[in-house]
Formats: C-alpha cells, sequence, structure tokens
C-alpha cells in the first residue's frame, strides 16, 4: 500500500464525520488491546426497576389514516360528502387544505371489534386484528408539527428544532450499552407506497451528545454498512500499523485539549473493527428456518420491511438497545384506498410476525414495540388520485405492546368525527416520558446541560406519564 492512499483514507475519515461506516474503513483494534471499554451508561441509572430493556420502534413514515386503521367513527360515514362541520376547524392548522371547501370523507374500509379486548380494527390490517389482545392501542395522540419533516423531527426529538438528540441516542447516553460488538440504536429503512418522503439523517443524530450515540444506518441490501469490509489490497497487518499509528495521535491530541468527541473517535474504530465481524454474521439471514422467512414474509436481502423486522429481532438479541424502522409511503392525499392497500400488505403481516416471534422467544415481556407514524390524516377529502386525507396532529392513533404495557387496551377518545383528541389526550411529550419510565428513567431528572439550559428529551413543558397503560 502506498502513502497516499494512506493519506486519503485518513482525510476520507475526518471530512465524512466518523461514521460507523466510515470508521470501518480504518478499523483493525482488537478486543485485547482494550483501547475504549463498553460505555456503562450514566451513574445512577436507571432511576427505577425498568420494565423494558430494549426499544424497536416500527415508523410508519408520512403519517397513516388513524381512519382506516384503530378509529372507528359512525358519525363520519353518517355524514359523507356533507359540508365538515366549521366548528371542528374554524382556526385550527391544516397543511394543503387550507382555503378550500371541506367536505367529511367516510371511512375506505370496514371495521370491526376483534379480542376478548374488543377493539376496533380495520379490515387494512387482517393480521393486526389477530394481535388485538396484545396491543395496547393510543388513540388520542397530538402534536405540534403539521408537516412531515419537522413532524418527524419532533417525534424523534422531541423539539422541532433541528439538531436535537434523538430518542434512541437520548436512551444509550442514559442507560449505556449491551452489547460488546453492536451499535446501541440502529435505523432500517424501507419503501412502498405512495410518496415515499425522504428520511434526513438527522432523525437519529446524537445532537450535542457524543457522536458515539448516534443511529447507525443498516443498508436494506448489499453491504450493510458502508466500508465493513476490508477494500481490496489492504491487509490486517497494513490496517492494523494504520490504526496504531493514528490511535497514538489522537491520544496525543487528547491529552492536550480533552475533546470528548476524540474518544468517540477511538471508540469508533474498535466498534467498527468488531462490527466488521458481527455485522456480516448479524445480517446473514440464512440461518433462519423457512418457517419463520415465511412467517415474516421475508427473502433475504430484499430490503423490505419484512426482512427489516427479521432484522431488528435478531439486533435485540444481540444486544442492540434502540432498533428504529422506516417504511416510507404512507403519504396518503390521493388514492388512499389503493395505497393503504399497498402499505398494508408491506407491513401488517411481518409486524404480526415480529410480536410472536418475540413472544415466543421470551422476548416481547422486556422488549417495548411501538408503532406509529409522524401525524395522522383529516377526517377531510381530499382528491388526489382518489379520495384521501390531508396532514392532520389534533388527533391520531399509535400503538405499544410489551415491555410493561398492558395488553389488549384502547385509551383515549378522539370526538365523533375523529378530529379532535377529546378524552385521555396523549402529546408527544406524554409518550416519550412513558417510554423512558418504561426503561426505568425517570425524565423530569435525566437532562444535559446545553448552551446554559438542562437539556431534556421531554422539554421543559409538562408531560406526564400514562400511568393507566402501565402492566
Amino acid at each position: 500500500m502506498n502513502a497516499a492512499n494512506f493519506i486519503n483514507r485518513r482525510t476520507f475519515l475526518n471530512n465524512t464525520g466518523l461514521s460507523f461506516g466510515s470508521a470501518a474503513l480504518l478499523s483493525q483494534l482488537t478486543r485485547a488491546e482494550g483501547l475504549v471499554e463498553k460505555y456503562p451508561g450514566l451513574s445512577g441509572f436507571p432511576h427505577h426497576a425498568p420494565k423494558a430493556k430494549r426499544v424497536i420502534f416500527l415508523c410508519m413514515s408520512g403519517g397513516p389514516s388513524h381512519l382506516e386503521t384503530f378509529d372507528y367513527k359512525p358519525q363520519l360515514d353518517k355524514l359523507n360528502g356533507k359540508a365538515m362541520p366549521e366548528s371542528f376547524t374554524k382556526g385550527q392548522p391544516i397543511a394543503q387544505l387550507q382555503g378550500q371547501a371541506l367536505k367529511v370523507q367516510g371511512h375506505l374500509t370496514k371495521f370491526k371489534k376483534y379480542g376478548n379486548s374488543g377493539q376496533y380494527i380495520s379490515d387494512f390490517l387482517p393480521y393486526h386484528q389477530k394481535m388485538a389482545d396484545d396491543i395496547t392501542v393510543l388513540r388520542s395522540m397530538v402534536t405540534e408539527q403539521i408537516n412531515h419533516d419537522p413532524a418527524h423531527t419532533f417525534m424523534n426529538t422531541g423539539s422541532a428544532i433541528s439538531g436535537r438528540p434523538s430518542m434512541g441516542s437520548w436512551i444509550n447516553y442514559g442507560l449505556g450499552s449491551e452489547s460488546e460488538n453492536l451499535p446501541g440504536f440502529v435505523v432500517l429503512t424501507s419503501v412502498g407506497g405512495r410518496n415515499p418522503q425522504p428520511i434526513a439523517s438527522r432523525q437519529w443524530g446524537s445532537g450535542f451528545l457524543p457522536s458515539r450515540f448516534q443511529g447507525v444506518e443498516f443498508n436494506s441490501t448489499g453491504d450493510p454498512v458502508h466500508y465493513v469490509t476490508n477494500p481490496r489490497g489492504v491487509d490486517r497487518q497494513h490496517q492494523s500499523a494504520l490504526i496504531k499509528t493514528i490511535q497514538n495521535l489522537d491520544s496525543q491530541r487528547n491529552e492536550l485539549v480533552d475533546d470528548p468527541e476524540i474518544a468517540t473517535r477511538i471508540s469508533a474504530y474498535e466498534m467498527a473493527f468488531k462490527m466488521q465481524a458481527s455485522v456480516p454474521e448479524l445480517t446473514d439471514l440464512s440461518g433462519e428456518s423457512q418457517k419463520t422467512l415465511d412467517m415474516y414474509g421475508a427473502k433475504p436481502g430484499d430490503g423490505s420491511y419484512a426482512s427489516n423486522c427479521l432484522l431488528a429481532r435478531r439486533l435485540i438479541e444481540k444486544g442492540t438497545r434502540f432498533v428504529q424502522l422506516y417504511h416510507r409511503g404512507w403519504d396518503h392525499h390521493g388514492g388512499l384506498e389503493k395505497y393503504m392497500g399497498i402499505c398494508s400488505k408491506l407491513t401488517d403481516q411481518p409486524t404480526w410476525a415480529l410480536l410472536t416471534d418475540l413472544k415466543q422467544r421470551g422476548l416481547l415481556e422486556d422488549t417495548l414495540i411501538v408503532w406509529g407514524g409522524e401525524f395522522g390524516r383529516t377526517p377531510m377529502f381530499q382528491g388526489k388520485g382518489g379520495a384521501g386525507r390531508d396532514h392532520h396532529i389534533k388527533g391520531f392513533s399509535m400503538w405499544m405492546a410489551g415491555g410493561g404495557v398492558k395488553s389488549g387496551m384502547s385509551y383515549g377518545e378522539t370526538d365523533e368525527l375523529g378530529y379532535n383528541a377529546a378524552k385521555d389526550i396523549v402529546h408527544v411529550r406524554d409518550f416519550h416520558a412513558t417510554l423512558l419510565h418504561l426503561l426505568g428513567i425517570d425524565h423530569h431528572r435525566f437532562s444535559k446541560k446545553f448552551q446554559g439550559l438542562d437539556m431534556r428529551l421531554t422539554g421543559v413543558e409538562s408531560a406526564k406519564v400514562i400511568k393507566k397503560i402501565l402492566a
């Protein structure tokens, strides 16, 4: 290997912000060298006995309609095609329907009660119907941002201001890592449906927390992490010699400046080396039985939501604390019936399979699963290629299961048209507070000093734990 190659790789690593993927290009630190110990979490954490040890967040990106999934409103069908009562919408934030004549759109599917719990679930979700007694549906969610990117930012970080730490980063910062060989926070994405909105990597960024806590995106196809394999012509001897030199330089520099990002850099080298062995093994689904693959509807290497659900199970088995799956395709301004069918077909069965698989393996009781989008959809008609619905923030549905949450329960209600959350309202910050509580963290006592302020995932506004849904 020539000297220019060494220099170019060093420069590349600096210029790319040292993601774990780019770090893997240079990494060959061995565990025996013991440069950085596994991060143990903050002293005194958790604050109380946790019910959940890990989280899988199933993000239905684009905003699935609560009125075609979990929120049955007979009055909506009775008023179908009629003018939307102004008492609901006057002075309210509306996205693309602002200033237009508003008409009520009835349900585009049928609902029935399922399970011993009698939960209403639509015909779009036949596999969800099977797990009615396993999930707690939050039917009264509200958020503050009506467009996709800021709404995702608010859901992920508790603030519409870009650059704040994400949920997964906060949780790994507080509780530490359970895995020696994998990141504590992994992100997986899939596409299918209408108008797949882009997802910015800052949605899983670490913000003002050390960058070691940022989420690591795994590719759905090809190499799971860029540069996780050695480039052609690079052998162990050259790689090890280069890394040792860089590590010595970084250590000497850190003695002068005491920069936590340098310690993060050294830690990233070590983690990247470990990932060179652990990630290919993790993502190789050939060891899964055909029965398991069929249950998920997964085909190894296809980059689907189904394969990502199976990979999420494998990740949490290996100690990853927070796994976030984005399925992009739920932005149904038009053609709602068609695209709800597509999105549901791609995600319904794998979601059921993930929950069922975890239950069979004894993992569901201490794994929290969350399903939901960044907001819901309007009770009003929007027509672009068939009946659709606009963005909606005043009332929508999410669900939680496992990890200390009651099963077979509905919590909260919207009004008779599904417009406003009307009973037991759950703000996104309440959801964050409850998530932290289940992991053993008191959100009032979990902060990081930044720009002179004690910053929290739940912000400075009042946030409450939803105690009625706790098992």
